[in-house]
């Protein structure tokens, strides 16, 4: 599970200036959702091995985010976990190991997803990391297809998909994530909300007492 979620945190940008596009409303999101809330599923689909069928995998859980550097995802079912970028530290709290993972968010953040939808201040933050495309329109959104420039990494691809909900905003539908692995990870995002009023303890953690603390 460890992998979903740092799975979950990677990419990054660029942006166009053409009306409704994926990088049109890429830009449009950045500039305008400086904090956020919604509801989320997330199906993994691993690659089948040795005539198997692919194994899939899906949870749900919560999200919320404030420009720049804080997110939380929880994570409910199937199993609680919790993943908290505080502007310092990047925390993962496994319910069920009594575990807890930091690492520095610096290290960790620069190309990623969450870099992406809620990290980044703005779209110039994020241009050196990725090389960012149109995709064709799908399903009335528009999508972007962004492919690190390093190689180095386990990300492959990332495609969002942005719903335009105004002259000037665009919201967030869905973020499908491709690894070195032939693993995709799809979050389908649902009740979202821009811009709410989100307390300065949403983004804070402190471990539980008895759990385990590991750094990396």
């Amino acid at each position: 599970m460890k992998r979903l979620f740092f799975t979950i945190v990677f990419i990054a940008s660029y942006a166009g200036s053409t009306w409704a596009t994926g990088l049109n409303s890429l830009e449009k999101f950045v500039k305008s959702v400086k904090t956020g809330k919604a509801e989320f599923t997330q199906v993994v689909t691993s690659p089948s091995k040795a005539g198997q069928a692919p194994r899939v995998k899906t949870s749900t859980g919560t999200f919320e985010f404030s420009r720049p550097n804080r997110f939380r995802f929880h994570y409910l079912k199937p199993f609680e976990q919790t993943l908290v970028a505080d502007g310092q530290t990047l925390w993962l709290y496994d319910v069920d190991l009594n575990q807890v993972t930091t690492r520095k968010q610096a290290a960790a953040l620069g190309s990623t997803p969450a870099a992406l939808i809620a990290s980044a201040a703005d779209v110039q933050a994020l241009q050196a990391d990725f090389v960012m495309v149109d995709a064709p329109d799908k399903e009335g959104l528009q999508w972007v297809t962004a492919s690190p420039k390093s190689k180095e990494g386990q990300l492959q691809s990332v495609r969002v998909g942005f719903r335009l909900s105004g002259a000037e905003t665009s919201t967030l539908e869905v973020l499908e994530i491709l690894d070195s692995f032939g693993q995709r990870s799809v979050l389908t995002f649902k009740q979202f909300q821009a811009n709410p009023a989100l307390p300065e303890k949403t983004f804070e953690f402190k471990a539980p007492p008895g759990v385990d603390v590991l750094k990396q």
